[in-house]
């Protein structure tokens, strides 16, 4: 049976994946768009939690060249083409414009996790997570750059100061590392991959109304506690 106050329990989604990865950027609009559902049909605003995944966390600081990295990945450039093609299509759906020639290096994305991490603790990030994706699969920039990430946070409303003086510090690396085992304890092998109230895994760039039964779901489950 339900208690007085269960209407008021928030609902939670935890969404794991890594800022250059493109079909986690696909999700985070079906997320949005999910979202953007139930608050239209009069339902409550559920909170977004972001969870690093590192596909690269072997590459170095500097990261490599990107043609070079994807052309190994996919075992050359004509399957790598398909492969691409297919997240173009997909991006162009989800009003994503990927421009994939203009990224020059694949960089290493620990950084990144950290200064979401970071900003998560001073509110919402999804402002901060959006801005790395753009910076990444659409403007071309180097987010492995702690300058570049420091500028990024600034943009989407940190203070850049503090972003970067977090960032120098080193503060928060450990802590990556623990989010992603506990990630892998739960068997997430690949992102973007959603958990929603801790009851229900999504996983892969899933359309906005599964997202969104997933959400109805959860909200019953709540009521039957």
């Amino acid at each position: 049976m339900s208690s007085p106050d269960d209407s008021a329990r928030v609902t939670l989604v935890d969404v794991v994946s890594d800022v250059v990865c493109p079909w986690c950027y696909i999700g985070k609009r079906h997320l949005e768009a999910a979202l953007a559902m139930v608050a239209e049909a009069g339902g409550d605003t559920p909170v977004v939690r972001w969870h690093p995944f590192e596909l690269n966390p072997g590459i170095a600081g500097e990261g490599v060249d990107r043609r070079e990295h994807i052309e190994r990945k996919f075992g050359g450039p004509a399957r790598a083409a398909q492969a691409y093609d297919r997240v173009r299509r997909a991006g162009t759906q989800a009003g994503i414009a990927f421009d994939f020639e203009r990224i020059a290096r694949q960089p290493n994305t620990r950084d990144a996790h950290r200064l979401i991490a970071w900003a998560q603790t001073r509110g919402d990030a999804s402002a901060l997570v959006e801005r790395l994706f753009r910076a990444y699969f659409v403007d071309g920039l180097f987010v492995g750059s702690r300058e570049v990430l420091a500028d990024l946070a600034a943009e989407a409303g940190e203070d850049r100061d503090a972003a970067r003086a977090f960032l120098d510090s080193g503060v928060g690396a450990s802590e990556i590392e623990d989010a992603e085992a506990r990630a892998a304890s739960l068997g997430i092998t690949g992102v973007p991959f959603f958990i929603v109230d801790g009851r229900y895994g999504l996983s892969g760039a899933q359309p906005a109304a599964t997202i969104v039964e997933a959400l109805s779901r959860a909200r019953r489950a709540q009521a039957a506690d």
